[in-house]
This record gives structure tokens, C-alpha cells and sequence, in this order.
């Protein structure tokens, strides 16, 4: 079975365990490193022949076209990760709109072709945004890859399915192909979507999640890195214990063990491996009770 590879296009200084400390004011002032970071992971990807899917920051399109170009040149597909990086259930959902609507005309213009596909940053999506997707949809966007599902003290919805499935909204469906988790029990997945589990937990135990996906569970495993995870040259702006150890632990492993995964296990993007006019299980999911 092909699974999914995905890039989340951000620069180190994107990441909400790194905003606590170094918010969007300070952006502008900060060196970039982005295009750096990506080339390490394009080249990788170029020396596997691997395809992937990469979820570009509006404000990355924005600054940096021609970086998104020479992804989509490499025949990488261009998706969409929000414009400014915010969580989602921190936005009302006008705000949400107008941070998806302006996230999407940036790519455009850099990429020559709308986005379709969707993730929020760090899986805001959880019970507290699902009017988000009604959003998405009414947006242009028919695939979204932002619902974990998982038990984390940030993000998450325990007990969805991980597996690709349909979620119906008052605007219509919208596929959703959630980041690797195995399932444990009805109500219980592991996390094994890459990022940070990738970089902190032995390889073992993701080969062995991806098998049990494709094997027994017969779906493909989404698998996500994002370009600072190859760069571990870049400026510790992170602050407290917690979010140092979630954002640069492991860096220096993060080339050899993407190297190894591509050999492991056969890849592609989203679009391709899961395109959104298969045929697919539906799951509703409603807010949670009083929500």
C-alpha cells in the first residue's frame, strides 16, 4: 500500500511552542531559513523519487513565490497550513475565513492554481472549531488533513477515525485523511503521524504503526515533517523545557530517519494516493455536547 508523505512549509519561527516566545511581530526582523530547510527536504525527496504533498504557509507564498514554484516544478503538490499560523479555536470563524481566503490567494499567485487541500496548524481543528470545515468547504477546498485523531493536551479528537472517510457539513462533504494514529482500542489511537514522534520515539515504532495501518487496518499511514526539522543550525527562540524538548530534539536524525523511512515504505501525495472523488466511508461528527 502507498502511504503519504506531507510537508508542513513553515519557518522556525512558525511553530506554536516557538510563538509563546517570539510572536508574529517579530517576524519580519527574524532571518528566514525556510528556503534553506526545504531544499534539504526536496533533495531527499528528489533522491528517493518520492512525491509528496506540501501544506505551504500563506506568509512563506507570500515572501518566498519562488520557493513554492520550484516545489510545484519538482511535481510536489501545493496545499494549504492557514496564512499567520494560528490555531483555529483561538479564531472566530470570520477571522478563520479571512486567514484560510488570504492563505489561499497567496499559494495562487505563487503556485498558478488554487490550493484544495487543507491543514491547520498543529491540528486546530479539534471539538471546540469543527465549524471550520463548513468554512473550508464554502472556500474551495475539498480535502482537509487537520483532525488528529488523538489524545494531546493541544489538539485532538479521541475515538475519529484514522482512515480517510467523508465528514458531511451543512455546505457538503469534505474528505478528511487524518495523520497516522493506530488504533488501539474503539476509543484510543496511538500517534504515529511523524514531526515530533518521528524525531523522539525509535523508528520501530513508526514502521511498525505504518505496517499495522496498511496491513491490518487497510489504510494508508499520512505521515508529516516540516523543513526546520532538517535544520538543526537554527535559532533556539523556543522557551520552557516542554517546547524545547517538543521543537528540537532530535533534529540531527531528522535526515537519516526520513532517508530511511522513504526506503521502508512506498510513498506519494495526498492527492494521488487519496483523491477526492474516490468512493469513501462516511463519519459525521458533531461539537460536543453544551459546545
Amino acid at each position: 500500500m502507498t502511504n503519504i508523505l506531507t510537508v508542513d512549509v513553515e519557518d522556525y519561527f512558525h511553530p506554536t511552542e516557538v510563538q509563546r516566545s517570539a510572536g508574529s511581530s517579530a517576524w519580519d526582523s527574524l532571518p528566514s531559513r525556510v528556503e534553506h530547510a526545504t531544499s534539504i527536504v526536496l533533495d531527499l525527496l528528489a533522491g528517493a523519487q518520492v512525491r509528496a504533498t506540501f501544506f505551504v504557509l500563506g506568509w512563506v507564498a507570500h515572501r518566498h513565490p519562488a520557493l513554492v514554484r520550484r516545489i510545484a516544478a519538482a511535481g510536489h503538490e501545493i496545499a494549504c497550513h492557514s496564512f499567520s499560523h494560528s490555531l483555529v479555536f483561538a479564531l472566530s470563524p470570520q477571522q478563520f475565513r479571512d486567514d484560510t481566503r488570504q492563505a489561499a490567494d497567496a499559494i495562487a499567485q505563487a503556485a498558478g492554481s488554487p490550493p484544495r487541500a487543507y491543514r491547520a496548524p498543529s491540528f486546530s481543528i479539534t471539538g471546540r472549531s469543527l465549524w471550520a470545515l463548513e468554512i473550508l468547504i464554502e472556500c474551495g477546498f475539498s480535502t482537509d488533513s487537520s483532525i488528529y485523531p488523538v489524545r494531546h493536551d493541544r489538539y485532538g479528537i479521541p475515538g475519529r477515525p484514522a482512515f480517510p472517510h467523508l465528514i458531511p457539513t451543512p455546505s457538503g462533504p469534505i474528505l478528511e485523511i487524518p495523520p497516522a494514529a493506530v488504533p488501539l482500542t474503539p476509543r484510543l489511537n496511538a500517534p504515529a503521524g511523524g514531526g515530533a514522534y518521528l524525531r523522539l520515539l525509535p523508528f520501530a515504532y513508526l514502521a511498525a504503526a505504518i505496517r499495522l495501518l496498511n496491513q491490518h487496518h487497510q489504510a494508508p499511514a499520512c505521515i508529516y515533517v516540516h523543513p526546520w526539522e532538517f535544520d538543526p543550525s537554527q535559532p533556539r527562540l523556543a522557551s520552557g523545557a516542554l517546547s524545547r524538548l517538543r521543537t528540537y530534539l532530535g533534529l540531527r536524525s531528522m535526515p537519516r530517519k526520513l532517508a530511511r523511512l522513504l526506503r521502508s515504505f512506498p510513498f506519494d501525495s495526498m492527492t494521488r494516493v487519496c483523491p477526492a472523488d474516490a468512493q469513501y466511508p462516511v463519519s459525521p461528527i458533531s461539537p460536543p455536547h453544551g459546545a
